[in-house]
């Protein structure tokens, strides 16, 4: 005899069941014993018979993972610290950002709007930068008529942080970060000696060992431009070498003093704050 999986236990006699329109067979075939039909059951899978592992294996992993989580998170006692407010400032009301802090010297950027010049007298206005009533200070005074944020002390401070950016992104060959920092005019001079190198397969080496003085000895301004001249007193060691290693130009073991003349540009009417350098030069 075959025997299917599962149970069976929905037979049921024809006698008992007369009324749903099967009619007893007839005992002129023979046949003995009782008519069975299967009345509306199923066969039931063996897998729906047994227990099912699966599921408790599930729970047990995220009961499992709730607990390692509640361990690592914690849980909230009311005592917790507010989450961190990273919504812009209104800058109507100016409100001040402790959380800012300034990071002076990839550009020559503007300082927040200070006060008017206007109200600080003549004589103080420039002090420690020009002598009152000076080229330079005139130059200022048409400067700050173009833009009344200009602050000479915070482009100073810029000035000296792009002079070394420039000088060591000039001796490395960073285009990319020169293109940021130079009008197009200078860039395509530095990146002229910077092509002659490659030629000739030499490579630069600079290391700035102090920048003695970063002094404004310049200031225009021509329409809707403002032109700063910083005069540099630095000192470093550069060398350049050939493919095999030789110098040609440079000395390793040598401290130079150098001199260097830059003019920065800016176009006052521009949303961009950022100071460029428009001009080199250097004194002997």
């Amino acid at each position: 005899m075959r025997h299917w999986p599962g149970t069976i236990s929905c037979l049921h006699p024809v006698e008992e069941i007369d009324d749903v329109g099967f009619s007893r067979p007839s005992n002129s075939l023979g046949l003995k014993g009782t008519l069975y039909r299967q009345a509306g059951c199923r066969q039931r899978p063996e897998s729906e018979n047994d227990v099912d592992i699966y599921t408790i294996i599930f729970l047990a992993l995220a009961v499992f993972i709730f607990l390692r989580l509640r361990n690592v998170l914690g849980q909230r006692t009311g005592s917790e610290r507010p989450p961190f407010d990273r919504s812009p400032r209104n800058a109507v009301q100016g409100a001040p950002d402790s959380a800012i802090v300034p990071m002076p010297g990839k550009v020559i950027d503007q300082p927040p709007p200070l006060a008017p010049t206007a109200d600080v007298a003549p004589a103080d206005r420039w002090k420690g930068i020009a002598e009152p009533g000076n080229v330079l200070a005139q130059g200022l005074d048409a400067i700050v008529a173009l833009d009344s944020s200009f602050d000479p002390r915070h482009f100073l401070s810029g000035a000296r942080s792009a002079y070394e950016m420039i000088v060591l992104a000039f001796a490395n060959g960073d285009r990319r970060a020169l293109r940021d920092l130079l009008s197009s005019e200078v860039y395509e001079s530095f990146d002229t000696v910077i092509r002659d190198r490659e030629k000739h397969e030499q490579k630069t080496e600079t290391r700035f060992v102090s920048i003695d003085k970063a002094e404004l000895v310049g200031a225009e301004a021509r329409e809707r431009s403002a032109q700063l001249t910083v005069r540099f007193v630095s000192q470093m060691i550069s060398v350049t070498r050939d493919k095999a290693g030789t110098i040609v130009d440079g000395n390793p073991d040598k401290v130079a003093d150098i001199t260097d003349i830059w003019t920065f540009a800016r176009d006052t009417t521009s949303r961009d704050p950022n100071w460029k350098l428009v001009g080199t030069g250097s004194a002997h």
